[in-house]
C-alpha cells in the first residue's frame, strides 16, 4: 500500500519522492507516512545519493491530514474511544508518532528540498517545512487553519523559519498565504512561476548535487544543531500534545460531529467561511492547477 501512495526515484545523485494521492490532494494517512519515511531511509543509506526532492504528484502538494469519510480510518478519533493517556503516548513516541518521518526531512543527512504547488496547508505545510528547503508555485496556498479549530502547530517550524511577529499572527488567525508572500516573508526560500517551478528545483537539485556529499553533510548539520539548541525538540513534544487536546474540546468534537454528518465539505465551509479563504475563498486566488498550463 505505501508503494502504491508514495513514489520513489533517482536519477544521478538525485533522489525524487512523490506523495501519490492525487484525487485527495495528497493528504495523510497511515499508509502515506509509512511511504514517505521509507523514501527517505532509502535515500539517506544509499551513498550515491547527494540531494532528495519531495514533491506531490497532481494538482497541490498536501492538503494535510486526510478526514475524508467521516474519518472512518481513525479509530481513536471516535468520541467513546478518545484516550488523553494514550493519545499523548502516540504523539510522544518515537515509533508510532508522525513527527519522526517529518523530521527526517530535517534529521536525515542529505539535503532535502519541497517543491510546493497548490495546497500545502495544516499538516502538509508542516511537513514540508521540515525540509532544508522550501520552492513554491507564485500561487501556491500555505496555511494552518487548524489554527481555528482541531488542532495546534506540530513541527513548530511556522515559529522557526518566521520572526515573531509573522509568526504569531498566523499562528491566531490561520489565514492562507501565496508561494510569493511565503517567499517574501521569508517563510520559504524561493517562489517561481508554476510553469518554472521543475525546472527551477531541477536547477537547484543539480547545483547541490555538484557538491561533495560530506559538505553538504556537515554544512547541513551545523545550521540544524543551531535551532536545535534553540528547542527545537521542546517545541515538537508540546505542540502535538497540545493538537490532541485541541481535538477533544466542545469545539473539536463538533468538528468531528460534523465531519461525520456532512463530510469534509460541511465542516470546512464552517470553518473557513466566515474568513473567505481556502476552499471558501474566491475561485481567483485558488492556486492553479497543473492541467491548465
Amino acid at each position: 500500500m505505501a508503494q502504491d501512495v508514495v513514489k520513489y526515484q533517482t536519477d544521478g545523485a538525485i533522489a525524487t519522492i512523490t506523495l501519490n494521492r492525487p484525487e485527495k490532494y495528497n493528504t495523510l494517512r497511515r499508509e502515506v507516512i509509512q511511504g514517505l519515511s521509507n523514501g527517505l531511509r532509502q535515500a539517506n543509506q544509499d551513498d550515491a545519493i547527494k540531494v532528495i526532492i519531495l514533491e506531490g504528484a497532481g494538482n497541490s502538494f498536501c492538503g494535510g491530514f486526510d478526514f475524508s469519510g467521516g474519518l472512518e480510518h481513525y479509530e481513536s478519533i471516535k468520541e467513546e474511544n478518545y484516550d488523553p493517556g494514550m493519545d499523548v503516548m502516540g504523539v510522544t513516541n518515537q515509533y508510532t508518532t508522525y513527527i519522526q518521518t517529518f523530521m527526517g526531512l530535517w534529521r536525515g543527512s542529505k539535503p532535502t528540498i519541497a517543491k510546493v504547488h497548490g495546497y500545502c496547508v495544516g499538516g502538509g505545510s508542516e511537513l514540508a517545512l521540515c525540509a532544508d528547503l522550501v520552492i513554491a508555485s507564485d500561487d501556491a496556498r500555505f496555511g494552518t487553519p487548524y489554527s481555528r479549530v482541531w488542532g495546534c502547530h506540530l513541527t513548530g517550524m511556522w515559529v522557526y523559519r518566521l520572526g515573531l511577529a509573522k509568526a504569531k499572527y498566523y499562528a491566531l488567525t490561520g489565514e492562507w498565504i501565496s508561494g510569493k508572500e511565503a517567499a517574501e516573508i521569508e517563510l520559504i526560500n524561493f517562489s517561481y512561476p508554476l510553469e518554472e517551478l521543475d525546472q527551477r528545483v531541477q536547477d537547484l537539485a543539480d547545483k547541490l548535487a555538484q557538491i561533495p556529499l560530506t559538505q553538504l553533510i556537515s554544512m547541513k548539520l551545523i545550521v540544524n544543531q543551531a535551532y536545535d539548541n534553540m528547542g527545537l525538540q521542546g517545541t515538537q513534544t508540546l505542540g502535538p500534545i497540545l493538537d490532541g487536546i485541541m481535538r477533544n474540546t466542545p469545539e473539536g468534537r463538533d468538528f468531528v460531529r460534523v465531519t461525520q454528518a456532512e463530510g469534509v465539505k460541511g465542516a470546512v465551509t464552517r470553518r473557513d467561511g466566515p474568513f473567505g479563504d481556502y476552499s471558501q475563498g474566491p475561485l481567483d486566488e485558488q492556486p492553479r492547477r497543473r492541467s491548465n498550463i
